[in-house]
């Protein structure tokens, strides 16, 4: 039997309870041999694609490409796969740049050149990159199986860091944040936003984000939380917040108290 994560308490002190053992258990996870197939199989056939239809044709290999960037619920979703790849992320108007969720444009940008498969699938490193992500990527998956709080925790933790120490303006680091749903569900939570709020023009959208993190930060910006200690407390605003949603045990009153125990234990 393959290994499977250990989380033993939920909320918050689960949360700890993973950093603590996230390096040991992932390293033991990735040696399950059915995860160990498929990193072999990808690093065996990845560089003998040369085209989109080599690499949506091979069912491993895009479990595999798909599954490095969180995209492994579309990969039946051949005919979008390949439109993605054959188009020219350089160009404003291409289907990764026009689709609302970044992942697509990070797998684009991975995989594709100009159009076509990139020649970096030739090249180690870039291929244990993505064997590295696919296996990440599946621990978070096997650990959401059984607290999906924990992985959106792990997610956040991950793909934070890498937007905010991005060159782009705050504005587009934002917006790539509201695109990205694993890490906006914990932003959402976080900042007690309802989910009709995602149906708000975007602007609208911005300047809440703005205000609220601000109001809980000191700053709106996104480049504070390239620091891992901002990074904690967001995850522990998101943590306590989702338990009281998922049990109801609290009043608005009891939310605050909890809220300010949080930053008060800092």
């Amino acid at each position: 039997m393959s290994f499977q994560p250990i989380v033993p308490f939920s909320g918050y002190a689960g949360w700890r309870f993973l950093e603590r053992t996230m390096e040991r258990q992932q390293q033991t996870f990735a040696q399950g041999p059915g995860l160990r197939a498929e990193a072999d199989h990808f690093r065996g056939m990845i560089g003998k694609a040369l085209d989109a239809n080599d690499l949506v044709s091979d069912y491993r290999l895009l479990k595999v490409a798909l599954g490095a960037f969180g995209l492994d619920d579309q990969i039946a979703s051949k005919y979008l796969i390949k439109k993605v790849l054959q188009q020219d992320t350089a160009d404003p108007d291409a289907l990764a740049n026009q689709l609302p969720d970044k992942r697509w444009l990070d797998f684009a940008n991975a995989f594709s050149s100009g159009g076509q498969v990139s020649a970096r699938v030739r090249d180690p490193r870039f291929v244990e990159e993505i064997v590295n992500r696919f296996q990440t990527r599946q621990f978070e998956r096997a650990v959401g199986e059984r607290d999906d709080a924990l992985r959106l925790a792990m997610n956040l933790e991950r793909e934070l860091a890498g937007i905010a120490v991005g060159d782009s303006s705050e504005n587009a680091k934002w917006y790539t944040i509201m695109g990205t749903p694993a890490v906006r569900a914990v932003f959402d939570t976080a900042l007690g936003l309802p989910d009709a709020f995602a149906t708000l023009d975007l602007d609208r959208q911005l300047g809440v984000y703005k205000t609220r993190v601000a109001a809980m930060f000191g700053a709106d910006s996104v480049t504070q939380f390239t620091d891992s200690a901002t990074r904690e407390k967001l995850i522990q605003n998101f943590m306590i917040r989702r338990e009281i949603n998922d049990f109801g045990i609290a009043s608005s009153g009891q939310i605050a108290l909890q809220l300010l125990a949080v930053g008060g234990a800092r």
